[in-house]
């Protein structure tokens, strides 16, 4: 194996996930699965949600990632995505996003309600407001 690292830095929109030296990165594209090595010619990719793995001093490490780019030039990897979990355990991971995804859910449900109710206040209103110039 190489002594020579990838310098891998994750990041969502608020806060740094991951910066730290790696021997391998494998992540999902439209057009399917890649990996990288340090000596891998310089690349950009779209990254679709999936499970983005890292390999660091032999251990296996995975982040659940949702839509995102990574660029890779030089020795350096830079990831950028709008979501993204750590986790070393597969099934604990998934458990996780899929409680993510429901709080996420049950957000929007509560977002589309309290649109739904100001849209409705907007008609009577208007309606009203019409009633009384009429």
């Amino acid at each position: 194996m190489s002594l020579q690292k990838i310098s891998l830095r994750i990041w969502t929109p608020d806060r740094m996930i991951l910066h730290a030296g790696v021997d391998k990165v494998m992540a999902e594209a439209p057009n399917g699965f890649f990996c990288l090595l340090p000596r891998h010619v310089d690349y950009l990719a779209g990254l679709v949600p999936g499970i983005l793995s890292y390999t660091e001093a032999e251990e296996e490490h995975f982040i659940a990632v949702d839509r995102g780019i990574l660029v890779k030039c030089g020795f350096e990897v830079m990831v950028s995505v709008r979501n993204a979990i750590p986790g070393d355990n597969l099934d604990e991971l998934e458990q996780e996003v899929q409680e993510k995804f429901q709080r996420i859910d049950q957000k929007e449900a509560e977002i589309s309600m309290a649109m739904n109710q100001l849209e409705a206040d907007f008609i009577r209103r208007f309606a009203k407001m019409n009633e009384q110039r009429g």
